[in-house]
């Protein structure tokens, strides 16, 4: 009976004390916190443009003639260089055989007229031939000597135009368009082929003209591209064109993409997250830590510390600018608090709490 008693009163004891110190530090909303600093603020602008080739060309032919060969589809990938269409090059190789066979008989003769000429110098060392002679003699081998040159330039005429009769590509890239077909008759000027140039991509942003003082050659964009949802593609602005549209009070702004991706292609649509760097410092704390009521407040929660216990305790605060995962806090806060950026959607005031590694 006794024995009974004093487990009852064990037990009676267990639920009328509070649990207060001997509640395990597991049993406490686990947390995740950081720590207010103060910063540069800085000023995030978002922009909207397009992906576009540093180069597009419209391909054609130099001569006119007859398409006996094209070497290429769209969607091709072709190197500089590479032979993309031909032309019937039938007369122009005859052509150049000609003048191949005309040169070799200029030179024939201007051989044989140097062999004269060099006799008749012989000749008048011993005064056996006429000064007129000699003269002539020599008036033969200029001749003979810019009629090889003639020959010369008729070769190379020759060889030039029936090298024209290749397209070939004036660099690396896509072949996007294909407008002429075997048999087809060309003319120079009229487009054959377009060919896109997919390396050293630029991204084009139409940005506000009160950004314009802030922005520098260099300086980084982060890029988000539609086709391509939940990615960002870090860039930087290469160049800014001084020149505002008169109607959207914008001025255009050039950004290279950073690293190659064959996923990236000209046309698709993107939009940059500009960061411009203002003339003031801040405090500033890590965006999760910020909670906004319905009510229209902003809060945080702060750590407190107490006697080996840790407890939070709810702070209002007013906040400015957001950027690069940080916001502003223009009031409420001082640099090196402890806030909560983790587990704070349940907490409660005064609540105890047990802090966790992110």
């Amino acid at each position: 009976m006794n024995r009974v008693r004093y487990i009852l009163s064990i037990f009676a004891f267990v639920l009328l004390c509070p649990r207060g110190d001997t509640q395990a530090a597991a049993d406490f909303p686990p947390v995740v916190i950081g720590v207010s600093d103060r910063a540069p603020i800085v000023q995030e602008i978002t922009v909207t443009g397009s992906v576009t080739s540093p180069r597009v060309s419209q391909l054609s032919t130099r001569i006119a003639g007859s398409i006996v060969a094209v070497n290429v589809e769209v969607g091709d990938v072709v190197d500089e260089g590479q032979r993309l269409l031909a032309l019937d090059d039938e007369l122009s190789t005859i052509a150049l055989r000609g003048a191949r066979a005309t040169l070799r008989a200029s030179r024939a003769e201007l051989d044989d007229a140097k062999r004269r000429l060099d006799e008749a110098r012989r000749l008048e060392l011993d005064s056996t031939i006429a000064k007129t002679e000699l003269l002539t003699r020599e008036a033969e081998f200029n001749i003979k000597a810019a009629a090889v040159e003639r020959s010369e330039a008729d070769v190379a005429e020759a060889a030039a135009v029936l090298e024209r009769h290749v397209l070939k590509a004036p660099f690396a890239g896509t072949i996007s368009r294909k407008s002429s077909n075997p048999g087809e008759w060309v003319v120079p000027g009229n487009p054959v082929l377009e060919l896109v140039a997919t390396d050293s991509l630029r991204v084009d942003f139409q940005v506000p003209q009160e950004a314009y003082p802030h922005l520098s050659v260099g300086m980084g964009v982060a890029v988000r591209l539609d086709a391509l949802p939940g990615r960002d593609v870090q860039g930087h602005v290469i160049g800014v064109v001084p020149l505002s549209d008169d109607e959207l009070r914008s001025f255009l702004v050039l950004c290279r993409l950073d690293a190659a991706d064959a996923a990236i292609a000209p046309g698709m649509s993107a939009r940059g997250i500009l960061r411009l760097k203002s003339e003031r410092d801040g405090v500033v704390v890590p965006r999760d830590a910020v909670l906004r009521h319905a009510d229209g407040r902003v809060t945080v929660w702060l750590l407190e510390r107490a006697d080996g216990n840790v407890s939070v305790t709810e702070r209002v605060i007013a906040i400015g600018r957001t950027f690069a995962g940080l916001v502003e806090v223009r009031e409420g806060l001082d640099p090196g608090m402890e806030v909560v950026i983790h587990g704070n959607e349940r907490l409660q005031q005064g609540q105890r709490v047990s802090i966790v590694d992110p």
